[in-house]
C-alpha cells in the first residue's frame, strides 16, 4: 500500500469523527463544535482531493502496513483538540471565533498554493529547485500553512492541552522534515545562494 491511502483515510474521515463526537455528547447547540466541524471536516476533504489532483511524492510512495498503521495512529492526535471542544462544551467568543477562521484560510492558502507550485514546478522542471513564487517566502511554506491550520484548530479547545499534539508533530516530524530536506536539496545549484535570502519555516522571520 501506499502511504498516502493511510493518511488520507484518516483526514477524511475527521468530518465523521467530529459527527460522532457531537453525537455522543449531544452537543447540537455548540456553535464552535459547528465551526470546528467546518474547519477540519472541510480540510480533511480538501487533502484527499489534493492527492486526487495535485499528488505530494513523499506521500505517494509504498510503504509497509505496520508504518502505514502507526503513521494513521499518530494522526489520529490532531482530533484531540475537537474532543476537548465537544467533551467540555467549550464556549469560544465570536471574535476567537473569528480568529480561527482567518487563520485557517490563511494556512489552506499556504499549503495548497504552495502545493500546486511544487507539483506543477517539478512536472515542467524536474530536479530543479524552486525558488520563486510561495517559496520565494519560505522553505517550508507549506509546514508553515499547516501550523496556522492547526493553531485555528487548538485555539477552539480554548485550553493548552489541545496545541500538544502540534507541538510533538512538529519537534519529532516537521523539524526533523526540513532539515532532511535542506540536506537533499543542498546538492542542487543555487541552493546556497537560495538558502541564505529565505527563511526556513516562518516567512520573513528567523
Amino acid at each position: 500500500m501506499k502511504l498516502n491511502h493511510f493518511i488520507d483515510t484518516n483526514k477524511g474521515i475527521s468530518c465523521l469523527v467530529i459527527l460522532g463526537l457531537m453525537a455522543w455528547f449531544a452537543r447540537w447547540d455548540n456553535p464552535a463544535a459547528w465551526v470546528y466541524l467546518a474547519l477540519h471536516g472541510t480540510y480533511g476533504l480538501l487533502w484527499v482531493m489534493k492527492t486526487r489532483l495535485f499528488p505530494d511524492a513523499r506521500w505517494t510512495r509504498k510503504t509497509s502496513l505496520w508504518f502505514g498503521l502507526v503513521a494513521w495512529g499518530a494522526l489520529t492526535l490532531y482530533w484531540i483538540p475537537a474532543y476537548l471542544l465537544i467533551r467540555y462544551d467549550v464556549q469560544v467568543p465570536f471574535w476567537l471565533l473569528a480568529v480561527a477562521i482567518s487563520l485557517n484560510l490563511f494556512g489552506v492558502f499556504f499549503v495548497f498554493s504552495a502545493d500546486m507550485q511544487k507539483f506543477t514546478a517539478l512536472k515542467l522542471r524536474p530536479d530543479q529547485l524552486i525558488t520563486d513564487g510561495m517559496f520565494a517566502l519560505a522553505r517550508n511554506i507549506n509546514y508553515f500553512g499547516e501550523l496556522l491550520i492547526y493553531t485555528a484548530f487548538a485555539l477552539l479547545a480554548m485550553t493548552w492541552l489541545a496545541f500538544v499534539p502540534l507541538t510533538l508533530f512538529i519537534i519529532f516530524f516537521w523539524i526533523p522534515n526540513m532539515a532532511r530536506k535542506d540536506k537533499i536539496l543542498s546538492g542542487l545549484p543555487g541552493f546556497k545562494e537560495y538558502k541564505q535570502r529565505t527563511k526556513a519555516f516562518f516567512p520573513f522571520l528567523f
